[in-house]
């Protein structure tokens, strides 16, 4: 049986106070409504109790911010595409930020298990003074547990996935188990399993000194990291400042964002990096 899940997410301000309101079909949803910094940024923790998404699975989910509104969007744990017996499985975003509205989409690692047929669409459409932050860490088959993504019997294993801001970038690309040229090229993945993207975005072109200080200090961060050799950070375009990591595991990469995150939280909005206790869990 597959699973059709909705779920809807309007914010808006109302004086000092982000108002949140959701609504669902389906398994996904809300698991919590937080302020642990304060009634101006709503933390969502976002759950699909299945605990995972298999062949035939669609989820989609559409957020819509106000003006003046902040959220910041989480999962409390990986979101895992399972093996598929044929049919694709698909989670897709959208997101329409309204100026002066603030997105921080920071859900933890997707795996893609070996044998998954799966697709990841993610799309921010923000208004001309609108702002985001948002990461994506993918981790292909389960390294600690010696499960490659590789083509099982009889199945065969691909992750699509697509990051786009309209008109501003877009990025799609399809890993298939048995390209070696992608997976293992020291142009491509150079045998890493995980790659992390980040990003920092506004609605209009950043500020040319702001922007630069923003890519300085991703790689200044970069540069203290274990994950040196592995990692860059570069503006894009005018508008968006992209940081890509690649590494073994998801800990030292999602570490390495973190550690960005806060960085840029604190120089962009000057608001400190508290750590979402959900990540802590």
């Amino acid at each position: 049986m597959s699973w059709l899940g909705h779920l809807n997410l309007e914010y808006r301000r109302d004086g000092d106070r982000t108002i949140a309101h959701d609504r669902h079909h389906g398994p996904l949803r809300v698991l919590q409504r937080l302020y642990p910094e304060g009634p101006g940024i709503c933390h969502h923790v976002l759950v699909h109790p299945p605990g995972g998404i298999v062949g035939g699975d669609v989820l989609n989910m559409d957020a819509h911010l106000t003006a003046g509104s902040h959220a910041l969007i989480t999962t409390p744990g990986a979101t895992r595409f399972y093996r598929s017996a044929g049919p694709l499985a698909e989670q897709r975003l959208c997101a329409r930020l309204e100026d002066g509205a603030r997105l921080e989409w920071l859900p933890l690692e997707t795996i893609a298990y070996r044998g998954c047929r799966a697709e990841n669409r993610m799309r921010f459409e923000l208004s001309p003074q609108a702002e985001m932050m948002g990461w994506d860490v993918l981790a292909l088959g389960l390294p600690a547990a010696r499960e490659a993504f590789d083509n099982p019997d009889n199945a065969t294993s691909s992750f699509t996935q697509q990051i786009e801001l309209p008109g501003v970038w877009l990025e799609r690309g399809t890993v298939h188990a048995n390209d070696s040229l992608l997976l293992d090229s020291p142009l491509g993945w150079a045998g890493k399993r995980v790659m992390a993207t980040m990003w920092f975005a506004q609605g209009t072109p950043i500020e040319r000194s702001r922007a630069q200080l923003l890519v300085d200090e991703a790689r200044a961060c970069i540069d203290s990291h274990q994950l040196k050799a592995l990692a860059g950070c570069t503006q894009a375009h005018d508008e968006v400042i992209v940081l890509r990591v690649l590494a073994d595991r998801v800990e030292p990469a999602m570490e390495l964002l973190t550690r960005v995150w806060a960085c840029w939280r604190q120089t962009a909005w000057q608001i400190p990096g508290a750590t979402p206790r959900i990540w802590r869990m």
